[in-house]
């Protein structure tokens, strides 16, 4: 009786054993795989935005603009104006059936990638996706799944590293990391918080057990063209 108890034992292992090692060359082919694909994207991509303005340009061609209305009693409809300064969002580009709102580089990481406009979990498995807001309006929320390839390594970042996140304008927007932290799976309002005061730019994934988000938060460095 005890042989076969211990045949049973010997089995069981070995299968779980077979299953762990199955798991794990699935998830690295499916890394593999997305990676792939989000540089087949990323390249396209970079051929579709255009090279960003210089600084010193952008300050001249604004200040043209202010020169060409000299004497206010010309412009009929100045008095009817928002004097409320718009947001120019960048839109977004269609590649290979999907929309994406420019690009994510982790210096640190050596990571540049893809962001998907919008989030759903067929995009995710191609490249992180945008979850909410925009960088122009500094309170964009930008998510991914753990893989190495991917976001797997966002907790190793440390406070000061640098985020740049380039629009499909060309646009240039520089953040450093602040802090790292985790935050439950269900707590939505947690993933939101202290978005005035404390940060311009989030990057979540899930932790390997999936209950819980790692989180690193961003503020905004000002470029220095």
């Amino acid at each position: 009786m005890r042989k076969w108890i211990r045949i049973l034992l010997i089995v069981t292992g070995t299968m779980l054993i077979l299953s762990a090692l199955f798991l794990c060359l699935y998830n690295i082919n499916e890394s593999n795989k997305a990676y792939e694909q989000s540089q087949k994207v990323l390249s396209e991509l970079k051929q579709l935005i255009p090279e960003p303005v210089p600084q010193e340009e952008s300050e001249k061609a604004d200040n043209k603009k202010d020169e060409i209305i000299q004497n206010p009693a010309d412009d009929l409809f100045a008095a009817y104006e928002d004097k409320e300064e718009e947001i120019e969002k960048a839109q977004p580009m269609l590649i290979n059936g999907g929309y994406y709102c420019g690009f994510i580089t982790l210096p640190s990481l050596n990571l540049e990638l893809p962001v998907a406009d919008g989030w759903s979990y067929q995009a995710l498995k191609n490249s992180p996706c945008r979850y909410s807001g925009s960088a122009e309006e500094d309170n964009i929320i930008i998510a991914a799944h753990n893989y190495n390839t991917h976001f797997g390594r966002i907790g190793t970042l440390n406070s000061g590293d640098e985020i740049v996140f380039t629009d499909t304008n060309g646009d240039v927007h520089r953040f450093e990391v602040n802090n790292t932290q985790y935050i439950d799976g269900y707590d939505k309002e947690g993933m939101f918080s202290g978005n005035e005061d404390e940060w311009d730019i989030t990057l979540f994934t899930c932790t390997l057990n999936g209950v819980s988000r790692v989180t690193v938060r961003g503020s905004r460095v000002e470029n220095e063209e």
